[in-house]
């Protein structure tokens, strides 16, 4: 059974396959000064029943890098770290390939495969919503390719610098208001804060979606995922599919294809 680890900047999902089925998932807090030992723990403690013969890993983190690849050096298993230099056989058509974030890389090479290859094997555009730390809108080629896209401040950082920022405004609870026009503080914030997001997210897919169509002569399919994806996409006019774990389906196959390529 292959785990697969995603570690975020601010939740770290964990999840089990058997071949291309999910077995199991878990996401967690991610403490960014966690030791290899404190992981270690976490992990037993997830996996406690699970029958784990290989891990594919990334983490955003960079500071949970060493205590992650020392984990890792002591499992007995097959491994593989997603980072610069490993492959995925995902193109990256950007300036800086090493500039990309691994978990950009494999969730492109998901959304791809899941939804961007037709029944007749042909391909189309995908455009990726990751609703996280922060909010990416990532564009896919017709052929797996990694084209770029837009990074934006997730949901939950533009609250906290909104209150830290406003002396009069506090933090609320997250959740779609019954209307856009505020009655009170909370409402107001509920609605700037998630329609808001939502408005930001249906221009930018607008706009990228417009590209890939002069491009490619076709539209893409848009999907979201991320932790947040639940709090936003049902106030997105332009999101068709959901996926909320993108990324360690992503992992999965960028194992399949690092291996394969040995």
């Amino acid at each position: 059974m292959l785990l697969a680890v995603d570690i975020g900047n601010s939740q770290t999902v964990l999840a089990t396959f058997d071949g291309d089925r999910r077995v199991g998932c878990w996401r967690v807090t991610t403490h960014a000064r966690a030791t290899a030992d404190e992981l270690q723990l976490l992990w037993r403690g997830l996996l406690r029943d699970a029958d784990v013969t290989a891990v594919a890993a990334c983490s955003t983190v960079p500071a949970l890098l060493p205590a992650l690849r020392q984990l890792l050096a002591r499992l007995d298993l097959p491994v593989v770290l997603i980072g610069p230099g490993v492959r995925t056989g995902v193109p990256l058509h950007v300036d800086n390939p090493r500039e990309v974030g691994s978990d950009r890389v494999v969730t492109a090479l998901a959304a791809h495969e899941m939804f961007g290859r037709r029944p007749d094997g042909t391909g189309r555009p995908v455009v990726v919503v990751d609703f996280g730390t922060s909010t990416n809108v990532d564009a896919v080629g017709p052929d797996g390719q990694f084209l770029g896209g837009a990074l934006a401040p997730g949901v939950e950082v533009s609250l906290q610098a909104l209150t830290d920022r406003a002396a009069q405004l506090r933090s609320v609870e997250l959740t779609t208001p019954a209307q856009a026009i505020g009655k009170n503080t909370v409402a107001a914030l509920q609605s700037g804060l998630v329609l808001g997001f939502a408005g930001l997210v249906d221009g930018l897919v607008g706009r990228i979606a417009a590209e890939l169509v002069a491009q490619f002569g076709a539209a893409p399919v848009v999907v979201a995922t991320g932790g947040l994806a639940p709090l936003v996409v049902d106030s997105c006019r332009s999101i068709g599919e959901r996926e909320p774990d993108l990324t360690v389906h992503g992992l999965r196959l960028a194992f399949a294809r690092h291996h394969a390529g040995r």
